[in-house]
């Protein structure tokens, strides 16, 4: 059972789906007549589902006489119901593409973003690859106007997650969000529980397991995010391994819907924040949990991806090809010992700096950075320093703002340190180990001398 990762599964009378159940376990059968047989373990699956397959005729898939088990695709059963007939591909063992490597996975993301007309260097992709895949939860950040909505559709539209198969929605945030109501749902007058677009996605993504879904926050702190985000970063930290899963606590109780949620595994949250006026600081808490992206790079002369391109066809894939193979450190140490121990010391050395402003890192982000470094060992998408450039713009730099006058020393000590020469206004001479960080460090400093104020949103 386990080997064929089910979910669900249905009792047949005449050939009608008479009853749904989503599987909690099985064991096998203790009658010497039935040696071999297994019973399956279960609870009623939720409305929606059971509303959907509940009489529906499936004779076309259960020919066989007696009372054969047959193993189908929930997708091919939501097919057979809307179209009356299952599709051309064999239903009960479908035959999967030879997966890409990730290296080949990345470049083709890449080149299906580049021939829809956009332009974003290789890199920039490998780097939110390696986030979404270190932890389901991505902060795009930029200048208005740099493409970072559409640079997360396209992301997901190239792997086969589009709106049109349900894998992908975006949910755009209102200045008024002051709790989860909005995005998980709430009680109406008739106490009857309206389901908010988070819970329905939510929802879509565990009946589909296999297939990645995507949800993007547009302008995601347009409102507090510490206000209406607050329920679902807490369950995201409860991700624990069960067997071969990854599960979390409960994300809302079967007393709302009729059946519990989790976040499942397949999906991801990626937020688009601007930083103006209209809009709301992060707090650690959030940055903590989140991967920050900055997408600023602008080449307005550019115009070599605006050329005749071959079309590039979207690629399928596997959740197993994005999820997060780690949540613990002990799950990568002891094959990656080396190389977490080095990092571990950079970080010390980096908190040393950070620790005067309260400002240093715990271990959670530690653990974080450690799993994006192994993921791009494993994968050999980036150089080891140009990685954890990466990591101390997304995970460290975010968290240093302020006016206060020992920032500056902070930001001196933090150039050096990158950069193993002083900072000099006149002669900035930027790292040749962390090119990123350096120069953030230095439009940091030149923010802090003129206005008295620096953080890492102004640039």
């Amino acid at each position: 059972m386990k080997d064929r990762n089910i979910k669900y599964y249905c009792a047949v009378y005449s050939n009608r789906i008479i009853e749904v159940y989503e599987l909690t376990g099985s064991t096998a059968d203790a009658h010497p007549e039935n040696e071999g047989r297994t019973i399956l373990e279960g609870e009623l699956a939720n409305k929606d589902i059971r509303n959907q397959l509940l009489s529906l005729d499936v004779s076309s898939i259960h020919t066989s006489s007696g009372n054969p088990i047959k193993y189908t695709k929930l997708e091919t059963l939501f097919y057979l119901k809307e179209h009356g007939s299952v599709p051309t591909e064999d239903v009960v063992t479908p035959i999967e593409p030879e997966p890409l490597r990730d290296i080949n996975l990345v470049s083709n993301i890449h080149s299906y973003i580049s021939s829809k007309g956009f332009n974003y260097s290789l890199s920039n992709i490998k780097n939110l690859y390696l986030s979404i895949r270190s932890k389901p939860f991505v902060i795009i950040s930029g200048i208005s106007g740099t493409g970072k909505t559409k640079v997360v559709q396209l992301f997901a539209e190239s792997l086969g997650a589009t709106e049109e198969n349900g894998q992908f929605k975006l949910i755009p945030v209102r200045p008024d969000w002051t709790d989860g109501s909005e995005l998980l749902g709430y009680p109406d007058l008739k106490n009857e529980f309206q389901k908010g677009p988070l819970t329905e996605m939510v929802e879509h993504a565990m009946d589909r397991p296999d297939s990645p879904h995507f949800v993007l926050l547009d302008e995601m702190n347009l409102a507090r995010v510490e206000y209406y985000f607050s329920d679902v970063l807490s369950v995201m930290e409860s991700r624990k391994r069960d067997g071969d899963r990854i599960t979390t606590s409960y994300l809302l109780d079967k007393k709302f819907i009729g059946h519990s949620l989790r976040l499942p595994e397949n999906l991801y949250i990626i937020g688009t924040v601007n930083m103006d006026e209209t809009t709301h600081p992060f707090s650690k808490k959030v940055l903590d949990r989140a991967n920050t992206i900055e997408f600023n790079e602008i080449y307005l002369e550019n115009f070599d991806f605006l050329g005749d391109q071959e079309l590039v066809e979207m690629q399928r894939i596997s959740n197993k090809q994005l999820a997060a193979n780690y949540i613990s450190l002990k799950d990568v140490y002891s094959t990656h010992r080396q190389l977490i121990e080095d990092i571990s010391r950079r970080l010390s050395e980096i908190n040393d700096l950070l620790e005067p402003l309260n400002a240093h890192i715990g271990y959670r982000v530690r653990d974080e950075i450690c799993f994006y470094m192994v993921h791009n060992t494993n994968m050999g998408l980036l150089e080891e320093y140009e990685a954890f450039d990466y990591c101390l713009m997304q995970k460290i730099l975010p968290r240093i703002t302020g006016s206060d006058g020992r920032i500056d020393k902070l930001l001196n000590d933090l150039f050096e340190w990158l950069s193993d020469v002083p900072y000099d206004a006149e002669n900035v001479l930027v790292s040749s180990k962390y090119p990123r960080s350096a120069k953030k460090v230095a439009e940091m400093l030149r923010r802090y001398h003129l206005d008295g104020f620096t953080s890492f949103w102004i640039s």
